[in-house]
């Protein structure tokens, strides 16, 4: 087992295809196709199903496809470790949808303008799945939300064995169908619906534990994939929505939704103690300077 078979089965896992690892990889077809046999001989046991041309994980492979990730991006820190001031190399970014949509196009533009050389991947996730992703190494550090009721986050990122840098400041606005009476409190609410992300969306437990304080029934949860879908769901009447307002702004036209405002959220860049490549510290910096 080498780090050149680890990339492979990577690229086949993630493109669910052997045509597309192999593209992507610049690699024959048939070289991808025998060196991913060739990786399940050695271990003793299949890493994919296979449907056709499609290539899906199997348990074992998933398990392995999660050490695959360590160890490349091991060996990608060590490598980088070498050149302490020379930025290149891979650089794994995890965001909040919210943040890669309003905060994100500008800093990654000036970060790719100063170290064109570093393989920028950014991926989007629910700010539990993000940090989660930063403690297993699948990814090298993300932007999360950190709220106040959640205490310091100082103390809390420390204890988890990671490090914090705050860089920006959202507020939060709950939006509201068009016409629905003024707001002052949950009790004024009158649809039980919020349309939300995932389980583990800090911005939506912010929104059900406000809309169920004061005894009030646990809202009904429409889960969706996008802010526009949010928007989609509210102005359909059947649902509020929580967002920030810099997501808001984004709408070519002025919302005609209700809003209010709730509270103003910190958003975290968060990274593993100790991890300190050239390519981190460079986008760091571009990120300090943004907020």
């Amino acid at each position: 087992m080498d780090l050149s078979s680890l990339e492979i089965f990577r690229a086949v896992a993630l493109e669910h295809s052997v045509t597309r690892a192999a593209q992507r990889l610049q690699r024959a077809q048939s070289n991808v196709t025998t060196r991913i046999r060739q990786l399940e001989d050695e271990l003793g046991t299949p890493l994919f199903l296979r449907d056709g041309k499609r290539m899906t994980l199997t348990d074992r492979g998933q398990a392995f496809l999660d050490y695959s990730e360590r160890l490349l991006a091991l060996a990608d820190e060590a490598r980088q470790a070498m050149h302490p001031q020379q930025p290149g190399g891979r650089l794994r970014l995890g965001s909040m949808e919210s943040t890669a949509a309003s905060r994100l196009p500008g800093p990654l533009s000036r970060f790719h303008g100063q170290c064109p050389e570093v393989e920028l991947e950014v991926s989007t996730g629910t700010s539990q799945a993000l940090l989660e992703g930063v403690l297993a190494r699948r990814l090298d550090c993300a932007l999360v939300a950190w709220p106040e009721d959640k205490g310091p986050w100082q103390e809390e990122v420390a204890s988890l064995g990671l490090e914090a840098l705050p860089v920006f400041e959202e507020e939060l606005l709950l939006v509201l169908p068009a016409g629905h009476p003024p707001v002052d409190g949950p009790a004024d609410v009158r649809v039980n619906g919020l349309a939300g992300f995932a389980e583990g969306c800090t911005y939506r437990q912010i929104a059900e534990n406000w809309l169920s304080a004061d005894g009030r029934p646990q809202p009904k949860v429409q889960q969706v994939g996008s802010y526009h879908a949010i928007l989609a769901c509210v102005a359909a009447g059947s649902s509020v929505g929580i967002l920030p307002r810099s997501v808001l702004e984004l709408q070519r036209e002025p919302s005609r939704l209700g809003q209010l405002p709730l509270m103003q959220v910190p958003t975290l860049l968060v990274w593993r103690q100790g991890y300190a490549t050239a390519s981190f510290e460079a986008f760091r910096e571009v990120l300090r300077n943004a907020g």
